[in-house]
């Protein structure tokens, strides 16, 4: 019986846009929906101690043999 190939991911982050203070994080739902679109699926946060800027982490599968690109 052979094993099968572990699925490969690829990642990406996204820093949520930044209302005018700077301060808060404007809501980057129509961001995630366009990124969603091209198959990445949101997976985690990334936070700095202090409360300093987040990233959202977002992956989708490494399918290079049918052609797909960054976009």
């Amino acid at each position: 019986m052979r094993a099968s190939n572990p699925a490969k991911w690829e990642y990406r982050s996204l820093r949520p846009p930044r209302e005018e203070t700077q301060k808060e994080a404007s809501d980057p739902t129509d961001r995630l929906n366009e990124l969603g679109g091209e198959g990445w699926e949101f997976v985690d946060t990334v936070d700095y101690t202090g409360g300093g800027t987040k990233f959202l982490v977002l992956k989708r599968p490494l399918n290079r043999d049918a052609g797909a690109e960054d976009e």
